[in-house]
C-alpha cells in the first residue's frame, strides 16, 4: 500500500510535472555513514540537503518523551489513550479505536516498531497534553542538538512541506537517542508487535537479516522515497548509516547492509571530517520523489535504480545474509470509558 496522501496537488499538475522531470536526470539521494562512537564521517552524499523524513521523525518523538521520563512528568506506565485527533491520522494499520488505551511503554512499542502515525499523536498528547505543544519540544530539542537543517511539523512524519530534516541531522539525532538513553535500546530492537493479538511487522529487515544491528527507524512517503537511519555493532566498532529517497524496500535494505558491511571491514576510511562540521544545504529545498515514486511513470525510474543497485536481484548477491530470531513485543489494550476528545490543533498561518 502506498502511504501517502496524493490528493491535494490536482493530477493535471502532477501529469505536467512528470513529463518535465521523469526524463530529467534524478538528483543523487543522500547517504551519510559515520563512525558513531568517533563521529568522524566514513562516507557521504548530500548529507546536507534537504528531505522529508517520514516516519524517521518518529525518532525525535522517541527522545521528546525519553526525555519526559527521564524528568518524571510521565512513566512507562502512564496511561496512553486514543483521541479523536490520534485517529484523524492517515495510514491507521494498528486497528485500534476511539478510547482504546495502552501503557506508555506498549505505545513506544506501536511508534517505533508498528510506526503507527495515531499512537504517535496520542503519545505526543499524553506527553504535554496537545501536538502543538509536543511539536514545539521536538523543535526545541533540534536546536538544542545543533539540527540545523531540521523543522519537525508533527510527530509522525506525515507530509507536511514543513518536516524537513537532511541525513547529518538524522544521524546526530539517531547517535543521541542512542547516546542518552541506553536503557531504552529495546524500543528499536523489536521486529514485531502484537496490538491485542494483531501482528504488525518493523520495515527494519536488518533487524533479521544482518547481524550487529541496534535499530532504529525507518520511513516513507511518496514524497521522500524510503527513508533509513540505521545502528549496528561489530566487534566493538559502532556504525550508523543513513539512506534517504531509496526506491524500493530491497535497494534501501541492501544499500544500507552494503555500507555498514563495507564500513566494518575498513573500506570506508575516514577523512577526518566530524559530521557535525558537515554544512546543511538550506537554499536547496527537499526533491519531491511523488512523480519518481507514485505515478504511471514510476516504473522506467525503479528500473534505472535496480540497474544502480542490483544486490538482492535474481542472479545478484546479497548483504543480507544473517537469520536472526525475530523479538516480538505483545501489546494489550483496553476501553477508557471516560475518555474525551482532544481538539484538533489549528494550522500555524503561513
Amino acid at each position: 500500500m502506498i502511504k501517502d496522501n496524493m490528493a491535494w496537488w490536482p493530477w493535471k499538475t502532477l501529469a505536467l510535472v512528470a513529463s518535465l522531470c521523469i526524463g530529467a536526470p534524478a538528483r543523487a539521494t543522500p547517504v551519510l555513514v559515520v563512525d558513531a562512537d568517533s563521529h568522524q564521517v566514513l562516507h557521504q552524499e548530500d548529507a546536507g540537503v534537504l528531505w522529508y523524513p517520514a516516519s524517521t521523525t518518529k525518532l525525535m518523538s522517541a527522545l521528546v518523551v525519553f526525555e519526559a521520563l527521564r524528568s518524571g512528568e510521565v512513566t512507562l506506565e502512564t496511561p496512553v489513550t486514543m483521541t479523536r485527533n490520534a485517529m484523524k491520522q492517515a495510514f491507521l494499520e494498528s486497528g485500534l479505536t476511539f478510547g482504546r488505551t495502552m501503557t506508555l511503554e506498549d505505545a513506544l512499542f506501536a511508534m517505533i516498531v508498528a510506526s503507527a502515525n495515531d499512537v504517535a499523536v496520542a503519545l505526543a498528547e499524553t506527553v504535554t497534553s496537545n501536538e502543538t505543544t509536543f511539536v514545539k519540544r521536538m523543535n526545541d530539542a533540534a536546536v538544542r542538538l545543533g539540527l540545523t537543517g531540521t523543522h519537525f511539523s508533527n510527530p509522525n512524519g506525515l507530509f507536511d512541506r514543513n518536516n524537513y530534516t537532511t541525513a547529518r541531522d538524522l544521524a546526530l539525532l539517531g547517535m543521541e537517542v542512542d547516546r542518552a538513553f541506553p536503557e531504552y535500546r529495546r524500543f528499536f530492537q523489536a521486529s514485531a508487535v502484537t496490538v491485542d493479538g494483531k501482528e504488525i511487522k518493523s520495515n527494519n529487515l536488518l533487524l533479521t537479516r544482518f547481524s550487529g544491528t541496534i535499530g532504529m527507524k525507518t520511513g516513507f512517503l511518496c514524497a521522500s522515497g524510503r527513508n533509513y537511519v540505521g545502528l549496528a555493532e561489530r566487534g566493538g566498532k559502532r556504525v550508523m548509516v543513513v539512506i534517504l529517497g531509496a526506491t524500493t524496500e530491497r535497494e534501501r535494505n541492501e544499500r544500507s547492509a552494503q555500507y555498514l558491511t563495507e564500513a566494518f571491514a575498513g573500506r570506508l576510511p575516514s577523512g577526518g571530517e566530524l559530521v557535525e562540521n558537515l554544512p546543511n544545504r538550506p537554499d536547496v529545498a527537499p526533491e519531491d520523489m511523488r512523480v519518481r515514486l507514485c505515478t504511471d511513470k514510476s516504473a522506467e525510474y525503479e528500473a534505472s535504480r535496480n540497474t544502480l543497485y542490483p544486490m538482492g536481484l535474481p542472479g545478484h548477491e546479497s548483504y543480507l545474509q544473517d537469520e536472526i530470531p525475530g523479538e516480538v513485543h505483545a501489546i494489550r489494550t483496553w476501553a477508557d470509558d471516560k475518555a474525551v476528545d482532544v481538539p484538533v490543533p489549528r494550522p500555524r498561518p503561513s
